[in-house]
């Protein structure tokens, strides 16, 4: 890798407020982005103005009226989007207020329900559990209890038409136990100030957010950079961005991204006829379905000519900021897909999949255990003992040890090293992962975009040669950071400044050792990904590749960057396990993550795996603007 060249003191630290909206995009629009209705407009007597409100006074009020206002007439303001909604601010909203007024509105649907439910109903008893909201608890029998769960449909509750909500799911990863994660109201100092900007600002705290906050240096620059992307003045209309958005993650059947973009989309003005199908956007946007497909899957394919027939388009074609903005638009959902597969992020709590109005079963166990984040045996999984972890990691250690004496010892000549790197490229072909394992299920999106049999091929097979791209040649740092930051000011100074992050993130340790050099661990993940796109760095030595990263390793990463919609948890779990020893347990308050949780490593290899990605993919496309130019 060559970012990160610049002084790493112009770089910000600490958590910065984010830059202010354009006019009109505010985070009012909170709960429009998620389920149609805008919180700066009317839902029946509910209205949610107010609730992003940096002032406790505004909040205060406005909470008092939306309690009001679901409460008033016997609970019958309480749809169920509106339920859904409470619950989500119950559970994720960064104040405090919010979300214990938006649980006692809650509770209070409840009782309202409890006490239609007459004698018909006696034996149950509608509750807010301790643990969680929305169990529905029995006093009788376990057998009693199945009886009323089977018979809850025919309820008078259910003719009332007041059904609550519960939270699906294990909390914002499938992959990392929720236990593991960063519980809102339990944040640091940074991470609360990021989380409330985050949310006053943009209107949400959605769960990628939860996952990457245990590294907070990362998560703001992402949230600086994405928020420029989307929200402030550029090239590109606003809808236009949220729908290029829509195109770049359903080109990886990535639902999560998709659902948040449309109603973004739709909250900024969008057409929604456009999300019918591509054929329904504009010609324009059409035009640019041949390089989102190439940029996904196979981006040493794009030319010089792929962006002259986008340039030169008559009364469709673009100009060169917009296209370099859609560019950055593009490869920033592109990698945000990879991440957003690689932790296994889970649907947004009020969106489809992240609530159900149906009681908890109680056919296997406890509901409280449900509702804590215990889930049975599919959250069992092996773990090395740690005697076996500290061997696994002391091998690693002594691996890099070995390896940076053969580099003070000797120099590899550059023909040496141009055929390691060939070798590499040609064994990164035959990683692949298991054809039987299973991804989770995802909604169909493929209406947003065109030729859906275009996806993933080894970019030297079938007899197809296609040139070695050399760092040296065309290089972001000497390139395309500044054509970037002259089409798109301020952009590429922001990417760099994110590229710069990921490499460089480091707590200095590995598992339970302190004061580790982990930079050859991390170059080698970063250039192994560009190996897979085949940019080579003519002074590093892809030797180094094999002796630092297993096959299962290669398998996750190879499955992340190219296909992550065929990610599983399996996959996930196989590596970096020797991270997981016993002394780490619950995660603390602490500004070093990495060395008190189990998951931090292997978000933190996903944030190494989402700007490699991305900046391979922006070389590819900026190389053959540049050529264009020329």
């Amino acid at each position: 890798m060559r970012c990160g060249q610049r002084p790493a003191g112009s770089f910000s630290s600490g958590a910065a407020r984010l830059p202010r909206l354009r006019h009109g995009a505010a985070g009012a629009g909170l709960l429009r982005r998620r389920g149609g209705g805008s919180m700066d407009e009317r839902e029946g007597d509910v209205r949610w103005d107010g609730l992003c409100s940096r002032d406790a006074a505004a909040r205060a009020a406005a909470l008092e009226h939306l309690g009001q206002a679901v409460l008033r007439r016997g609970g019958a303001a309480a749809a169920p989007r509106v339920l859904a909604r409470l619950l989500l601010l119950a559970k994720r909203c960064p104040f405090r207020d919010v979300r214990e007024k938006s649980e006692a509105i809650l509770s209070g649907v409840q009782k309202l329900a409890a006490t239609r439910l007459g004698p018909s109903g006696a034996g149950a008893t509608v509750v807010v559990c301790s643990s969680d909201l929305c169990c529905l608890l029995c006093m009788s029998q376990i057998s009693d209890l199945r009886r009323q769960l089977n018979t809850w449909s025919r309820s008078p509750q259910a003719e009332l038409g007041i059904r609550i909500p519960r939270p699906l799911g294990h909390g914002p990863s499938r992959f990392i136990p929720e236990k593991e994660t960063i519980q809102v109201g339990n944040e640091d100092a940074m991470m609360h100030t990021l989380f409330t900007e985050s949310f006053a600002t943009l209107g949400r705290l959605d769960n990628v957010t939860l996952v990457m906050v245990f590294h907070p240096q990362y998560l703001e620059s992402f949230l600086k950079t994405q928020h420029y992307l989307l929200q402030m003045d550029g090239p590109l209309p606003l809808h236009y961005r949220h729908y290029i958005g829509i195109m770049a993650a359903a080109r990886h059947q990535c639902s999560y991204l998709v659902n948040l973009h449309v109603n973004d989309f739709l909250h900024v003005g969008g057409d929604p006829k456009w999300l019918n199908g591509l054929e329904n956007a504009p010609q324009k946007l059409q035009n640019l379905g041949e390089l989102n497909k190439m940029l996904a899957h196979r981006p040493w394919l794009i030319t010089k000519e792929h962006i002259e027939q986008l340039l030169k388009t008559e009364e469709n074609s673009w100009s060169l900021a917009e296209l370099i903005h859609a560019v950055v638009l593009l490869t920033h959902y592109h990698s945000l897909a990879s991440f957003t597969f690689g932790c296994g992020i889970s649907p947004e709590i009020d969106c489809e999949g992240g609530h159900t109005f149906r009681p908890p079963s109680v056919s296997n166990y406890c509901i409280c255990d449900m509702t804590n984040g215990y889930h049975g045996v599919d959250d069992i999984h092996a773990s090395p003992t740690t005697t076996e972890s500290v061997c696994e990691v002391e091998a690693l250690m002594e691996k890099m040890k070995q390896l940076q004496e053969c580099r003070d010892e000797e120099e590899a000549s550059q023909e040496e090293m141009a055929t390691r790197f060939e070798r590499e490229k040609r064994e990164s072909m035959f990683v692949c992962s298991s054809e039987d394992e299973e991804s989770a299920p995802t909604r169909d999106v493929s209406r947003h975009f065109e030729d859906t049999s275009y996806g993933y091929k080894d970019f030297s097979r079938h007899g197809m040669h296609v040139p070695t791209f050399r760092a040296q040649d065309y290089s972001w740092e000497d390139h395309g950071y500044s054509l970037v930051n002259r089409l798109y000011p301020d952009v590429g100074q922001l990417l760099d400044e994110k590229f710069h992050i990921a490499y460089n993130l480091t707590y200095n340790t590995m598992a339970m050792h302190k004061d580790v050099d982990t930079s050859m661990l991390r170059r080698a993940i970063w250039n192994y990904i560009h190996c897979m796109f085949g940019i080579r760095y003519d002074d590093y030595d892809y030797g180094e590749i094999n002796q630092l990263l297993d096959r299962s390793f290669k398998v996750y990463i190879k499955t992340v960057v190219c296909t992550p919609e065929k990610t599983t948890k399996r996959m996930y779990d196989s590596f970096w396990r020797q991270f997981e020893h016993s002394e780490k347990g619950q995660t603390t308050l602490s500004p070093l993550p990495l060395l008190t949780t189990p998951s931090a490593p292997q978000v933190h290899v996903n944030l190494l795996l989402v700007e490699a990605r991305m900046q391979a993919e922006l070389l590819y496309a900026l190389r053959a603007i540049t050529r264009y130019m020329t």
